[in-house]
């Protein structure tokens, strides 16, 4: 809340340099900002009585924003990369999709590997969870478990995430 929003009838004031100006009306506080040419904003409006201060709201928006931006800034974004593979996948090409994930692991992503059946190979899903085996075997020394296999509809996943 700032300037003629602010309703309460006593106030803690604090002065545009951070000094205590002590309890008063917020009518009397709103006069001392305007003679300041500044603005008088809420600061604790939980605190018996509430505190406000005087300054430059414009300015105090953008050192906000600002600071937002800057721990925006410092935030890692993971992705979920997926790959997929079939139950009947030759080892070759299971090397060359662990070689992807590797890829995407080392990247600081992390990699959802789905195994996706067709048709009459849902008949086969229990020996087919080997295959998720291999692969994660193949990439033991990059990768943790997050989500082991579980079949869900005619796809099995399994989640995977760079070791620490």
């Amino acid at each position: 809340m700032i300037n003629e929003q602010i309703r309460d009838k006593e106030i803690r004031l604090i002065g545009e340099n951070g000094e205590q100006l002590g309890i008063m009306s917020a009518r009397e506080a709103i006069k001392l900002a305007r003679e300041a040419e500044l603005d008088l904003v809420k600061i604790a409006p939980t605190a018996k009585p509430p505190v406000c201060k005087i300054i430059d709201y414009g300015k105090y928006r953008y050192e906000l924003a600002r600071k937002e931006k800057e721990a925006k800034k410092k935030q890692k974004v993971t992705d979920v990369k997926e790959i997929r593979l079939s139950p009947n996948i030759d080892d070759n090409d299971l090397n060359t999709k662990a070689s992807q994930a590797r890829k995407f692991l080392s990247k600081g992503d992390k990699v959802k590997v789905s195994l996706r059946f067709r048709g009459r190979e849902m008949a086969h899903t229990a020996s087919s969870k080997t295959i998720l085996d291999q692969f994660f075997a193949r990439l033991e020394d990059v990768a943790v478990i997050d989500k082991p296999a579980k079949l869900e509809g005619r796809n099995m996943t399994m989640f995977l995430s760079e070791k620490r």
